[in-house]
């Protein structure tokens, strides 16, 4: 079992930055790809940003492309989310999710590709 706990989330105005963090517990991550998804009131879940087991390749949704940047620290068993030139439209609660898997990250966008999940960290953006 693996247990995700996210943090960093917060109140920003529009074009600021925050850093997320899932800290992870119960296995090491180094096997397992990871990824955020958010999900705004009323909206499905939606694929943010993927990361596969070593770090060595990412994806993200075209929405937030060149704006956030996701990485993760095996030795500390903790996945980040940096997020910059924040907008109102990225307010949401965001999770992270792991899967025990090599497949190629850029199959894994959606949710029930997933199988732990953090209980999620809101993010609200001001305009």
């Amino acid at each position: 079992q693996v247990q995700l706990v996210e943090s960093g989330g917060g109140l920003v105005q529009a074009g600021g930055s925050l850093r997320l963090s899932c800290a992870a517990s119960g296995r090491t991550l180094s096997g397992y790809a990871m990824a955020w998804f958010r999900q705004a009131p009323g909206k499905e879940r939606e694929f943010v940003a993927a990361i596969s087991g070593n770090g060595g390749n990412t994806y993200y949704a075209d929405s937030v492309k060149g704006r956030f940047t996701i990485s993760r620290d095996n030795a500390k068993n903790t996945l980040y989310l940096q997020m910059n030139s924040l907008k109102p439209e990225d307010t949401a609660v965001y999770h992270c999710a792991a899967r025990f898997t090599a497949v190629n990250i850029i199959v894994l966008v959606t949710h029930e590709k997933y199988d732990y999940w953090g209980q999620g960290t809101q993010v609200t953006v001001s305009s």
